[in-house]
């Protein structure tokens, strides 16, 4: 049978997607990127914020068309959304044929027998369980960088945030599972591992009674055929001095993080229930600069949290004008029911939240256009990710770019390069959040 499979969201739920690819192929399924020749069709959801869980349901109802329309003979749901309103979904989409919930993904291929039996299930189990990772993975993103899961859920509870609710507590995954993982993904040709969590650096606490990722980074930088490790999603004040000694020393590590802080006003980071005052992001980001002076930083923030005034926004503002972060990305809060947020009051009206969040970014693309534009002679170390049509030349990412939020680096050369190459190439110009350069020697690893 052919299976159509739509993954929505982050990176997170990228790597459950492709943990149900894996099962799904054990099982013998075809796939194809044809959702009118799909006999299944797989959503995996969406539910962080409004934008998101509006185009969760516009997907899915997309999708039930081909109940009536095309071939498709089972529809199943998966994932956040699937997790946080499933009843809903199958009142109110009755082609949705099932429910899989955000800690049962590994169960797909019994949700999807069922259905073909002709029986509409609802297959949850609980929030506090860890999904095995013993199912192989059908690597999506173009087998030359991947994504490591090191844990799952939260537990932060910051007052806008529906996660904890919808993906359970902090686990961690075993480090001698997540060892064997990327080996076996170094084996298939993946060159970078890029870790990812809800929260990477409190990684191991609840299971080695203190903080490892620094333990685990070493382990992964002695694994042939990996040459760049990232590390994503780094709350600030988990950030410790071992970690940052790790990423000093080891090679394979890129000299990037990313750091969500989502404000700098004291008063509005306490109603957000963050653990940090601008006065400790702030010796934490001099810390990491005067220890790795070449670290990328990446943040993102929140505009209009509910009872931001102009003040707190000016107070942001001036805070990334000083702080002058390589990468940042801002979103307009989101009123999501069932958090703490929702019900305070002071609610910032949309078009504030939409101009604030404007006035950000715009600040942000003039402090990103002069760093690219000081990069200009620099020889940075290139992994290729494609070739651009009809030209001599190839897309490509520094360590200062994580795939699918960073920018580019346009690389002119007459060479045939191969995505998943590394080259050195020299910075001749800058455009905005790119970089233009030219390849600096014909030895492509």
């Amino acid at each position: 049978m052919k299976l159509f499979f739509i993954s929505l969201g982050c990176d997170k739920n990228l790597t459950d997607s492709e943990r149900m690819l894996g099962l799904l192929r054990r099982e013998g399924y075809e796939f194809t990127d044809d959702e009118t020749e799909a006999e299944v069709i797989v959503v995996n959801t969406c539910s962080f914020i409004g934008d998101a869980k509006e185009e969760s349901v516009n997907t899915l109802l997309e999708m039930a068309e081909y109940k009536k329309t095309g071939v498709c003979r089972v529809l199943l749901a998966a994932g956040c959304l699937a997790q946080r309103y499933r009843q809903e979904i199958l009142d109110e989409i009755p082609e949705v044929d099932g429910v899989i919930g955000t800690t049962a993904y590994d169960h797909i291929g019994q949700v999807l027998r069922e259905a073909l039996e002709g029986r509409r299930s609802l297959c949850l189990e609980e929030i506090s369980r860890l999904p095995s990772m013993e199912s192989p993975r059908i690597v999506t993103t173009g087998g030359y960088y991947a994504f490591l899961k090191i844990a799952e859920g939260c537990g932060k509870h910051c007052t806008y945030c529906i996660i904890p609710s919808l993906r359970g507590s902090y686990r961690s995954y075993p480090m001698e599972q997540l060892e064997e993982e990327a080996r076996q993904l170094a084996a298939s040709g993946v060159k970078e591992l890029i870790l990812v969590a809800q929260e990477t650096t409190l990684y191991g606490v609840d299971l080695y009674g203190k903080k490892t990722l620094p333990q685990l980074l070493r382990r992964l930088c002695r694994i042939g055929g990996i040459q760049w490790i990232r590390v994503l999603y780094c709350y600030p004040e988990e950030i410790t001095q071992e970690l940052i000694d790790v990423m000093a020393e080891e090679e394979k590590i890129c000299h990037y993080l990313d750091i969500p802080i989502q404000h700098a006003s004291d008063a509005i980071l306490k109603r957000m229930g963050r653990r940090t005052t601008q006065q400790q992001l702030r010796e934490m980001i001099g810390r990491l600069r005067r220890q790795i002076p070449d670290i990328a930083l990446r943040t993102t923030l929140i505009s209009g949290f509910p009872g931001e005034t102009q003040e707190d926004h000016e107070e942001l503002m001036r805070f990334v004008d000083e702080m002058e972060f390589d990468r940042l990305g801002v979103f307009a809060y989101s009123q999501e029911e069932d958090t703490p947020a929702a019900g305070f009051p002071d609610q910032i009206p949309e078009e504030i939240k939409q101009r604030r969040r404007g006035e950000i970014m715009e600040l942000q693309q003039e402090i990103a256009f002069a760093h690219s534009q000081d990069k200009a002679g620099q020889v940075l170390e290139v992994m290729i990710e494609g070739k651009l049509a009809d030209e001599n030349a190839y897309a490509g990412r520094t360590y200062m770019d994580a795939p699918g939020v960073d920018g580019y680096i346009f690389v002119n050369t007459p060479l045939e390069l191969m995505s998943g190459d590394f080259v050195r190439v020299r910075v001749t110009g800058a455009a905005e959040y790119d970089l233009i350069g030219e390849i600096c020697d014909e030895s492509a690893q």
